[in-house]
Formats: C-alpha cells, structure tokens, sequence
C-alpha cells in the first residue's frame, strides 16, 4: 500500500508544570487507565454498526453490505484526513484536544442515532472518523511519552487493552442493548458515556506539554527539543538516553534529514495494514455469518461476541506478559493461530461446538496482534520520530479497516459469505511472509 507523506508532529513529553531533569517517576496507572478508557470509547463507536448491522439493515432499508460500508466511510475518513488535522492542530494542548476528540465522538453518535436516511448516517459516520483519526493520532504516542522506553510495551498494553475491553464488553453489550431496546438508544447510550469519557480524561489524565506549542521558529525553538534531536542522531534507538533528560549542548548538530529507522517502520506499518484489511473482511459481517452459517439465533450474536471479546482480553494480557519481551514470537504465533482457526471455523461451520471453539481462539489470537505490532512499531522508530511512525501507524490501521470492511462488502456482494473467510485466510499468509522479512530487515539494520 501507498503513504501520504507524514507530518512530523512535534514531540512531547509529561509534564507536572516544573522542569526537573532526573530518574523516572512513579508508573503512571491512572493517566494511562484514562486514556485506555478513551481507547474503549472510541473504539466501541467505530465498530458498533457491526454487532447491530442486520437491525440497521432492516430500519434504513439497505443491505446487509451498505451497512457494513459505514465501517469502511468511518475509517477512510480517518485515512484521508488524519494527517492534515494533526498537522493543524500540532501546536494545541494535547490534553484539552482529547478530551474535544471525546465531545465531537458523542455529536457523531447522536447523528448517527437520529438518522431519517442512509446518506444523514453516512455523514455522522464521517464526522466521527475525522475525531477518531485525530485521537489515534495523539493517544498512541502519548502514551509512549508518559513512561521511558523499556516501559513503552507496558504502556501500549495497558492503553490498547480499553480496544480490547471495547470488543470484550463494549460491543456486546451495545448489541444486547440494541436488540432490546432498538439500534437508535446504543448509539445514544454510547454518546453519553463519550460525555462522561472526556470529563474522565479532562480530570485524571496528565497534562503533557509538547514543543510545538512553545516554539514560534527556530531561533525561539526549546533547547532541550534541540539537544534531544542531536542526541537522536547519534543513538537512534534511544538507549543512552531513554529515561533521561538530555543536557543542551551549545551548537548541537542538526537533525539528519532522514531517520534510518523510517523504512522499518513503514514495512511494519504495511503489515499491519495487510492484517487489518485480511481482519475486517471477515469481521465486519460476523454477525450475518453467525446467522447464516452456523444457523444461531440473532439473540445469541451478542453472547458470542462477548466470549471473542473475552478470548481477545486474554490475548492482550498474553502480549503484555508473555511476548512483550519478545514481540516477533508473538506476532509469528498469533497470525499462525488466527489462520488456523478460521480455517476450522470456515470448515466446520455446521458443526457447532466445533465452530464456536475456533472462534473463541481466533478471539485470542487476534487480540494478541494490535498491541504487538504498535510495540514492535514503537520500539523500531527513534524516538525523535515516535510521534511520525504513530500517525502512519493510525493511517495504515484504519486503511485495513476500511479496506477489509470493503472488500468483504464486495465478497458478499459477489461470491457470497463462503469466500469471507477463505479471503481473510489468504491474507494472512501473505502477512505472516512478511513479519518474517520485517525481522530480517530489522537485524540487519542493528547489525
């Protein structure tokens, strides 16, 4: 897949209003907890139309696929305009912008509650992918600047895992809520609890001040910003310094005009795209799946998604605990696992204990890839460009979302839902080919 070129957005670091250089303070549990629970929100607003598609189905008068497709307007919204928000918002508060992010997510779902039509939807579905792809934008790399970098896999674990719990219970119970009560109070329910997320956030995430906002050009720009890009060059990977504030240096030699670790980075962003699109073919239209081809009740859509989004929550813990230290072992698994798994999903669909087995450990395996790719990614950028390979990292995920929610929409439309699950197969031995070329690029890059 392509990139547009990436903003490099100015770096940031926490903050308790004094600058006091030293050892690293206490773990930050309650900042990154806030920003988990922002994660769960935005997360569950994304992926709601997924668990609720054949109610919407019926209610607006579409098909099954156009449904699915506000999925894929949401995340190309996010592809398209991710960039260019962060860049006009680089010199704005972090903290006030995700909590603003929060307050535009909670309009979206209203809109999105309020629809007469299609076409109204899709419009709400579009403001609320041009707030998600701002927050993804901010929120993966300020968790990365809470902790010091041999932290930084702790740290995304904790703050995906609000995603994994948005699979886990955000979704289910949304879908329960929506066949209970109607799809319309879901979406409802949801804007208010995106309220009550940005006043959470506004009260216990730390402040960060970064750069951009202090400098107005280069003469007036910080000295330590300055000292810790001269430090980069020197040590990439951030080891001497991780941790640790940087002592200016008078006439300190300005930034190389290429980062050796960008084409790690955009290789890794790739996979993760590949993975994303190969995911949501299939996932997006689980629901019409689960009906159809493993003949269960609409009613107990919403049960089986909790025991994925249960298997997914062990995934996470897995990816934090297990392979954090060892994230390549861990990704080799995890696609191995998921391929597996949806193969004996494909083929004993009919048979039902069987089936539901292999979905429940594709919930796992799968939850075992999102923290994992974003904690390979964050350890193979420099730091000085952490905040750059994060906003392609949001553009490349969201591309697989958006590409994956198409391409099952053409599948279905097509061949039919038998091809779905074949489609994700294939895709995912084309990205397990390419973790193992990730690895060799990325050590002979030490090397």
């Amino acid at each position: 897949m392509t990139f547009t070129a990436p903003i490099a957005l100015p770096p940031f670091a926490p903050s308790d209003g004094k600058d006091r250089p030293g050892a690293p303070g206490p773990f930050p549990w309650v900042g990154l907890i806030a920003l988990a629970a922002a994660v769960f929100l935005s997360v569950t607003s994304e992926m709601l139309p997924t668990g609720l598609l054949p109610d919407m189905s019926r209610a607006l008068g579409v098909s099954e696929a156009q449904v699915g497709l506000l999925v894929s307007w949401f995340a190309f919204t996010v592809v398209l305009t991710s960039t260019s928000l962060a860049h006009l918002t680089r010199r704005l508060p972090r903290h006030g912008l995700i909590v603003l992010v929060l307050v535009v997510l909670a309009v979206s779902n209203v809109l999105t509650a309020v629809a007469p039509n299609y076409a109204f939807m899709v419009g709400g579905r579009i403001l609320g992918g041009m707030a998600h792809g701002l927050f993804w934008a901010v929120v993966g790399a300020y968790a990365a600047h809470l902790v010091p970098r041999e932290q930084i896999g702790r740290a995304v674990a904790i703050t995906v895992s609000g995603g994994t719990l948005a699979f886990v219970l955000g979704v289910p119970l949304a879908t329960a809520a929506g066949h209970l009560l109607g799809w319309r109070l879901s979406f409802i329910a949801l804007a208010v609890l995106m309220l009550v997320g940005a006043v959470v956030v506004w009260r216990f995430l730390p402040h960060v001040s970064h750069y951009g906002a202090r400098q107005t050009d280069a003469e007036t720009a910080d000295a330590a910003a300055l000292a810790e890009l001269a430090a980069e060059a020197a040590d990439p990977a951030g080891l001497a310094s991780a941790g640790s504030a940087v002592v200016p240096a008078p006439g300190a030699a300005a930034e190389p005009r290429r980062d050796p670790t960008m084409p790690a980075v955009i290789l890794l962003c790739s996979i993760t795209a590949l993975t994303m699109v190969g995911h949501y073919t299939f996932y997006t239209y689980i629901a019409p799946f689960l009906i159809d081809a493993l003949g269960v009740d609409g009613a107990a859509v919403a049960p089986l998604l909790f025991a994925y989004g249960i298997a997914g929550a062990v995934g996470l813990v897995l990816s934090g605990t297990v392979f954090a230290p060892r994230p390549q072992l861990g990704l080799v698994i995890g696609i191995a696992v998921s391929a597996i798994s949806v193969s004996v999903l494909a083929l004993f669909a009919s048979t039902l204990p069987v089936a539901i087995a292999a979905f429940v450990l594709w919930g796992l395996a799968f939850g075992t890839l999102p923290p994992l790719l974003q904690t390979r990614l964050l350890r193979t950028a420099s730091r000085r460009i952490r905040d750059t390979a994060s906003a392609i990292y949001t553009t490349a995920f969201n591309a697989g979302i958006g590409g994956g929610a198409l391409f099952g929409a053409a599948l279905l439309n097509t061949v039919g839902m038998a091809a779905v699950p074949l489609a994700y197969i294939g895709i995912l031995a084309l990205a397990f080919v390419l973790v193992i070329v990730s690895h060799a690029v990325t050590r002979r890059r030490a090397a």
